[in-house]
């Protein structure tokens, strides 16, 4: 995947599935849910025990799921280089990561740093991030994104943090080029419990919510 491939992804399904789980029963089945739900883009974070094996299982079973696996929460060089190893297609930070974004460039894996204020988002420009991430999307409301796209016209915003039924559209309508669904599709207690009929459910209803 490079840096277009991910922006037309985005582009097209809107969302982005951050999972963050104390346990994973199987990361390929896992996938399949979300992809049934119509989510292509699932972001594993290293925040999950065992990470890197997870990661592994969702890319060598890509070919029955379809998704695109990325790696989130990515604050150092060697994370990041851990990631690419395992399979990672893209990588996510919450901050911004210079160290990181080097070692994704270097490697032709796109990425996505994460910002809060404006000089932020222009350091993660500076730095090649090609879609910022805004974190946290909540507590600085769907406005701040029309805000930024004022000196920042046509950067591409991806608010997470938050993120619900509820609210994800009016962050869509404000600007976002896509964003972020974590616990409220992806809830770690399905998660844990193999519930993947469930988690499909919610994807689709969350995707649904999207058009």
């Amino acid at each position: 995947m490079n840096t277009q491939d991910m922006i037309e992804m985005l582009t097209r399904d809107r969302t982005l599935a951050v999972v963050r789980a104390e346990t994973i029963g199987d990361a390929g089945e896992l996938c399949a849910a979300l992809t049934q739900g119509g989510i292509t883009a699932v972001e594993l974070t290293f925040t999950i025990p065992d990470l890197l094996a997870h990661v592994a299982r969702a890319v060598e079973t890509a070919a029955q799921h379809g998704a695109a696996i990325g790696v989130g929460t990515v604050l150092h060089a060697d994370q990041a280089r851990a990631a690419i190893d395992a399979g990672a297609q893209f990588l996510v930070t919450p901050g911004i990561r210079p160290e990181v974004a080097k070692v994704a460039a270097d490697a032709g894996v796109p990425f996505c740093l994460g910002a809060m204020s404006p000089t932020e988002v222009a350091m993660a420009l500076d730095l090649g991030s090609s879609v910022v991430k805004i974190f946290p999307a909540r507590t600085l409301g769907s406005r701040y994104l029309k805000d930024l796209q004022v000196p920042y016209p046509g950067v591409r915003l991806l608010p997470s943090g938050g993120i619900n039924l509820a609210n994800a559209r009016e962050f869509l309508d404000a600007g976002a080029l896509a964003v972020c669904c974590g616990t409220s599709v992806v809830p770690p207690a399905l998660v844990a419990a193999g519930d993947y009929t469930g988690i499909r459910a919610l994807a689709a209803e969350f995707t649904a919510s999207l058009r």
